[in-house]
């Protein structure tokens, strides 16, 4: 009985290790870390992203901005369309953020919370890593159409995070996020998003359209959509509220 309970015991840490090698080998934090890889180029980079938003009873909302990433913590943010709000500014520097605007005669600070566009966030658009923002946790695993899913729960560890917390489903052979949920400081739920439409962007295989849709309003929900996406070589300098004004144009 005690040499069948031996066997039992080191079969079963075999299983463990056959079954589940990736997780033996990445912790939570490092899987967030491969996400963040597919969502967004560790190079500097300039994307043209366009949102719609679509609210019941309601006409659609479209807005066009340029983005510029250096990093993981510097973002400018500039609205290309419609024509009346071109112009208009977005720069996230670390853990500050501000906003500028024509009829307005200096930047104002704003926070990655406050709406964009729709459902979408300063945040959504601005600070595209989780890595760094947030601590990772499993919470289990799951199959979702025959694919096996890691379920992550990231809690901010930043009072200037866009949620207090984020759940994220990652497909386990190819780190693609699939779906997420979005949390206030509060823990009341916001909304969730879905990554579809994967397409070859800036040299690899990133999801070209994020769908978040209103927790609480049904048919209300906006569209990310990322049309293009070059490596560039950005100044600093660029990253600064007195370079903002210069945007306006």
């Amino acid at each position: 009985m005690k040499k069948n309970s031996m066997m039992f015991i080191v079969m079963f840490g075999l299983a463990c290790v056959f079954v589940s090698p990736v997780l033996a080998q990445l912790t939570p934090d490092e899987i967030v870390e491969k996400v963040d890889e597919i969502r967004n180029p560790s190079y500097d980079n300039k994307s043209d992203v366009s949102v719609v938003s679509y609210k019941p009873n309601r006409p659609d909302h479209a807005t066009r901005y340029a983005v510029w990433i250096k990093g993981k913590d510097k973002t400018i943010v500039k609205t290309t369309e419609p024509e009346n709000e071109r112009g208009q500014a977005l720069l996230m520097r670390e853990n500050d953020f501000w906003g500028f605007f024509p009829e307005v005669s200096k930047p104002i600070r704003i926070s990655l919370q406050q709406r964009l566009n729709g459902d979408v966030a300063n945040g959504d658009i601005a600070r595209t890593n989780f890595s760094g923002d947030y601590s990772a946790k499993l919470l289990r695993t799951e199959k979702i159409s025959g694919k096996d899913f890691y379920v992550l729960e990231l809690l901010s560890n930043k009072d200037s995070t866009t949620y207090g917390k984020v759940i994220l489903w990652v497909m386990t052979e190819n780190f693609w996020p699939v779906k997420a949920e979005f949390y206030a400081i509060s823990g009341r739920y916001l909304k969730s998003c879905s990554y579809e439409d994967y397409k070859t962007i800036a040299g690899r295989l990133r999801p070209s359209k994020l769908v978040l849709k209103d927790a609480v309003v049904k048919g209300q929900y906006s569209v990310i959509t990322y049309n293009d996406m070059v490596q560039a070589e950005i100044p600093e300098k660029n990253f600064t509220k007195e370079y903002l004004n210069k945007l306006s144009d």
